[in-house]
């Protein structure tokens, strides 16, 4: 079982293979080059070397909006796909806004597309959020459908629900990055239950 959440060494990141623990999963090497022979895949190889000096051009600088718009830049990219959540609409709506101003086609998907009840697909009236009315149903799979129909060449994930990006994923034709992870709680910033699980909140 691999622990890297848990290493002390980080062989990896320091070069020094030497000091891999017992368990290090480097120390499947058969498995690592599998891995590593993707990366000069033509289908991968300026994908991912396009990725990495994206990384280190805006490091600790570009918020990763500014990192998403550029790497489609320099993927030579026309065509944004969007998928997004209705709650946050609004936020969709100003990052389509910034990439149609920089030169690109944007579309956008909202995720009730198709307006189908939840109890269409079997979600009990007592799971909904307001049992007794109508909600409609997400649909991050015609999400997917209708953006591949729509030739998107990179599509960008804002706000979908977990496990329902997961489907978006899924099905979408062309490579995804998330954009924004949905936290109701706290204003879509996951990491904030992660900074405060060992302070004030750490009983919640």
């Amino acid at each position: 079982m691999y622990t890297c959440a848990n290493c002390t060494v980080l062989a990896c990141a320091s070069g020094h293979k030497e000091n891999m623990p017992k368990n290090c999963p480097m120390r499947q090497e058969e498995k690592m080059e599998e891995a590593f022979a993707e990366y000069v895949r033509e289908e991968n190889n300026r994908f991912y070397i396009t990725s990495s000096s994206i990384e280190a051009e805006g490091y600790c600088r570009w918020p990763r909006l500014k990192e998403t718009l550029e790497f489609c830049r320099k993927m030579g990219y026309r065509r944004i796909g969007i998928a997004f959540c209705k709650g946050l609409k609004k936020e969709a709506h100003i990052v389509g806004k910034l990439f149609r101003e920089q030169g690109f086609e944007v579309v956008s998907v909202i995720c009730k597309a198709g307006g189908y009840p939840k109890e269409a697909a079997g979600i009990p009236k007592e799971h909904k959020i307001h049992p007794e009315k109508f909600e409609a149903m997400c649909n991050p799979a015609a999400q997917a459908f209708l953006l591949n129909e729509q030739g998107t060449e990179f599509n960008i994930a804002v706000g979908l629900c977990v496990g329902h990006d997961s489907l978006f994923y899924k099905y979408s034709e062309a490579p995804v990055t998330t954009l924004v992870a949905k936290d109701r709680v706290l204003a879509h910033n996951p990491c904030g239950a992660i900074y405060c699980s060992e302070g004030y909140y750490k009983n919640l």
